[in-house]
């Protein structure tokens, strides 16, 4: 299972933006929704062996599961009617239990440490960055679970739960990219085993 953490610093906690400003008023959700769909979405297809969790303000997280993913399609407006729509069903999630707002969608009332603490549970954690080890001098797990964030740095906070959480940090490239392209060449390493397999 390859997975990915987003962090989306200024989206909206509430489902009352327009999904007709996604990059103002919604905090820059067409980011994270390019983010979102890069994660999933293939040729005519989608990967089914992909979790991704968007944290929202630390507040809120909406955990997206390939496997049972239904009306994702590849463009930013669909993909954030998703997140709306989880939005709407925050009142549903209590405690440990999550909000299951449409199929293959899951709303939990949780910040980025307790994200990162579930995820690590089942892979692991990998921090994007551009001072990490080159990925092609590396092994990169198939149970990956990368962390990135939106069109802002991680937070001294953010980055002090990466050291403590984070069992590699890996950079993929000599240029620092917007987090969609970086998800799209981690599954290409993944994808090729390292760059070993076409």
């Amino acid at each position: 299972m390859r997975q990915f953490v987003l962090i989306g610093h200024d989206v909206p906690t509430e489902p009352n933006f327009s999904l007709d400003d996604l990059a103002g008023g919604a905090g820059r959700l067409d980011a994270l929704c390019r983010s979102i769909t890069a994660s999933f979405v293939t040729s005519h297809g989608i990967r089914e062996d992909v979790r991704v969790h968007l944290v929202i303000q630390d507040e809120l997280a909406i955990t997206f599961n390939g496997s049972e993913l239904r009306n994702l399609h590849p463009d930013e407006r669909s993909t954030a009617a998703l997140v709306r729509t989880a939005l709407e069903h925050r009142e549903e999630a209590i405690g440990a239990l999550p909000a299951e707002p449409s199929p293959g969608v899951e709303l939990y009332r949780r910040g980025f440490e307790a994200t990162l603490e579930a995820v690590a549970e089942d892979g692991t954690v990998v921090q994007l960055h551009e001072g990490g080890e080159a990925v092609v001098d590396a092994s990169v797990p198939t149970d990956s679970v990368f962390v990135l964030s939106d069109h802002r740095d991680f937070t001294a906070d953010e980055q002090e739960l990466l050291e403590e959480h984070a069992d590699r940090r890996l950079r993929l490239g000599p240029k620092r990219l917007h987090a969609d392209q970086a998800i799209t060449i981690a599954h290409h390493v993944l994808d090729t085993d390292g760059y070993e397999r076409f």
